[in-house]
């Protein structure tokens, strides 16, 4: 029973490999060193793996920024505009980060989210004349690096036919699957390169087949596979993140060595895949799950899996769903968790380990040690059980319809907020967050590290917001934030006052290039024993007679953007954090805040993959959201935000959540993403992004005019708002209060032209 790994994480322990690339840009280390920084951790995390038991180790898994931007490196498929002579590290590097060889900007390639992940990947752009040929001998030399350390390796890319379906067209408008023929010539070039070097085995991924395929599509992987099975390697084709089930024909005839199956989301399709397997034909079970941290139910797998090993014997192996890509690296050097809750905790490379536990409990169950792993499991399950909050369950059981429901309809909700507000045509805001200047992050680790009491650092936060209250006064913006100089992050911040979250130390994981997220953990069950933010709302709101929102993270964002407990649904998840801020929302009403924001930046991002399973997901989302708003008054207006999304397919859910206003980023749209109002007659109020706060550019005030004149075009004016795409956060103040000068201008200059 062959145990292997789809991948590992490659940004270190500690973060070695983010700390390296950033000193290298900034000219602090050479290449030469940051190329021994990557070849040490490779090493590190191979030697894991192999004493782990992992037979086949990955190679391709490492990417000095992100494993489609190498792929497209090594197909020759990268952007002009970046390229000047041979393709380099360095080329990738300005791929990645928007730079010309000349050091001058150019666009950096696109970066979206992998899939259903919180992953990003570099989109290939890809041209009508699109040649293929191998450029860059990463994984080349990399296999052979991990050979001459004495492991067998198993080669990993992304396999043709996702790699088309990931990539974007550019130029005149062809169809993408007319490039497949000469991709597959560069994949066989590929294949033959690995055979040349010894290699047995090639996994190619194709999370595609997870999603809704057309009839093209379909045919593309049939002439895809068909091509490559003349190569002298066995091919494992891998999919993951979603069932497969309804492709299981076009799969099950493929002509590949082996399938991999996340097992982990859909487990229902195993015996249907195991029952078509083709003779000699490999199955790999992916039942450790690869994108969550929680230790696995070892016990519980193999009872499910015993049959399919008496039947497949050595052709059925063991493996994470998917790559590891997608958790922490190393629970061991979490010394400050509570052991109760490291108990249940399985990182990546515990994860390996549990793959060896779970052999073990397939082919001698009745020996000591599967015994003892069968009892953890047991107690595991047994304390996790009577650890639940039985005033939190008889809160959710408890609720009503109307616990759901805001007392008016938005029409007659509006009048009242008007009366009370008092703002004008087109009134101005912020989406909430201001510069996190180097003088607030320095505040916030001394007081920290214990060098700073407690009321000092409150004291000159205070100092610090009173400043950015003044500073938007200035302005002449009509409704305020108070800039959030108190928060880390906007879910770390309110996980770290919510009962059953927990946080690691260094719990990192990659989201792209240098990026990590330390997601919270959300372990039981979730309640706020006190308020959160509301001191710092009502001393904001003390400071001006101007509204001041109340700023807070939404139930489904904060769901979405932590790692979850598997014993219970996610929709119960999202009641229960919808409940903590519902009470929130209460609380700050109650103090006289007129305006409160609940941000539901990933609300999109919940999506399944299949459009069949939306409507039951957009559901209870939508209805966390509304619990969370619904204890507003008539006359409290409730903001939302949300950012870069494709609005065309969820806009009746988007309405269905009932803010008062929502915000969205479309100024890098150039307001096409309001096409969608053109159709939908948006019923509250709305304000289009003007101004693209991920570009220290400044916009003018004309600019900013001209896409506020075609947002008018789109939807009626007394519904609009006038406000950047998101938070200032990352700005500095040199390119913010410009930028904002001229947004409260053009807005002055709208109301002259159109009130």
């Amino acid at each position: 029973m062959t145990l292997h790994n789809l991948g590992f994480p490659r940004i270190g322990r500690r973060r070695e490999l983010k700390f390296a690339l950033e000193q290298y840009w900034r000219g602090e280390i050479t290449q030469a060193q940051l190329l021994t920084q990557a070849a040490q951790l490779r090493r590190t995390h191979w030697q894991w793996q192999a004493d782990a038991g992992i037979e086949l180790l990955p190679v391709g898994d490492f990417a000095y920024y992100d494993q489609v931007l190498t792929l497209s490196a090594t197909l020759g498929a990268l952007p002009a505009r970046h390229l000047q002579g041979e393709v380099t590290l360095d080329t990738l590097f300005r791929v990645a980060r928007g730079r010309a060889p000349t050091g001058k900007p150019a666009a950096a390639a696109e970066m979206t989210k992998y899939f259903n992940t919180n992953y990003h990947y570099l989109v290939p752009e890809l041209s009508a004349g699109q040649t293929f040929s191998i450029c860059w001998q990463q994984l080349f030399d990399e296999v052979q690096e991990a050979q001459a350390l004495g492991h067998q390796v198993k080669p990993v890319l992304l396999g043709p036919v996702t790699f088309l379906h990931l990539a974007k067209t550019v130029g005149e408008p062809f169809d993408k699957l007319t490039l497949l023929p000469q991709l597959l010539q560069a994949y066989q070039q590929l294949l033959a390169r690995f055979a040349a070097l010894g290699v047995t085995w090639v996994q190619l991924d194709e999370p595609a087949l997870a999603l809704e395929l057309n009839s093209a599509w379909q045919q593309a992987y049939v002439q895809a596979y068909d091509t490559l099975q003349t190569a002298q390697v066995k091919l494992l084709l891998a999919s993951y993140y979603g069932s497969v089930a309804h492709h299981q024909s076009l799969i099950s005839a493929l002509p590949v060595a082996g399938l991999h199956l996340d097992l982990v989301t859909a487990p229902a399709q195993l015996p249907l895949f195991a029952n078509a397997l083709q003779p000699g034909q490999v199955l790999s079970a992916g039942v450790i799950n690869g994108r969550n941290v929680w230790a696995a139910e070892l016990d519980q797998l193999a009872q499910t899996l015993a049959p399919y090993a008496r039947q497949l014997g050595e052709r059925l192996w063991l493996a994470p769903s998917c790559s590891l890509l997608h958790t922490p690296v190393d629970l061991d050097v979490e010394t400050e968790l509570a052991e109760s809750l490291k108990s249940r905790l399985a990182f990546a490379r515990q994860k390996l380990t549990e793959l060896q536990e779970l052999q073990l409990l397939l082919q001698t169950p009745d020996c000591a040690k599967a015994q003892e792993i069968t009892l953890r499991c047991i107690r595991r399950r047994e304390q996790q059980a009577a650890a639940a909050d039985v005033a939190v369950t008889a809160r959710l059981a408890g609720l009503s319809e109307q616990d759901f429901q805001r007392h008016n309809v938005f029409a007659k909700r509006q009048p009242l907020q008007q009366a009370r507000l008092q703002l004008p045509l087109l009134p101005t805001t912020t989406i909430g967050s201001f510069p996190q200047t180097a003088v607030i992050r320095q505040l916030r680790n001394r007081w920290r590290g214990g060098e700073l009491s407690h009321e000092e650092y409150t004291r000159q936060l205070q100092q610090i917001t009173k400043d950015t209250i003044e500073r938007q006064l200035k302005l002449g913006l009509d409704v305020l934030v108070h800039g959030e100089a108190e928060r880390n992050d906007m879910v770390e911040y309110f996980g770290e006052q919510l009962t059953g979250i927990g946080f690691t130390r260094y719990g990192w994981v990659q989201s792209y290039g240098s990026r990590c997220v330390k997601p919270p953990l959300i372990y039981g069950d979730v309640s706020r024993p006190q308020p959160m933010t509301l001191e710092w709302a009502e001393y904001a709101q003390s400071l001006t007679d101007k509204p001041v929102k109340g700023m807070l993270t939404g139930p489904v964002t904060i769901l979405h953007w932590s790692f979850v407990r598997e014993d219970v649904p996610r929709e119960t998840i999202a009641y229960q954090l919808g409940l903590a801020i519902r009470d929130e929302v209460a609380d700050l009403q109650q103090a006289g805040i007129s305006i409160i924001q609940i941000d539901e930046p990933a609300f999109r991002e919940g999506l399944p993959l299949k459009q069949c399973d939306w409507a039951e997901y957009l559901r209870w989302a939508v209805a966390a959201f509304r619990l969370s708003a619904s204890v507003a008054r008539d006359d409290t207006q409730i903001h939302t935000h949300m950012c870069y999304s494709e609005f065309n397919d969820t806009i009746e859910a988007i309405a269905a959540m009932d803010a008062d206003v929502i915000t969205i980023e479309t100024s890098r749209s150039h307001m096409e993403l309001l096409d969608v109002f053109e159709a939908f007659a948006y019923p509250n109020e709305i304000g289009p992004g003007v101004y693209d706060i991920h570009s220290p550019n400044i916009p003018s005030e004309e600019e900013m005019v001209a896409l506020m004149t075609l947002a008018a075009k789109r939807i009626p004016l007394g519904q609009l708002w006038v406000n950047p795409d998101c938070g200032l956060k990352t700005r500095r103040w040199e390119e913010v209060e410009p930028a904002l000068q001229h947004m409260v201008s053009a807005a002055r200059e709208l109301r002259r032209r159109l009130g």
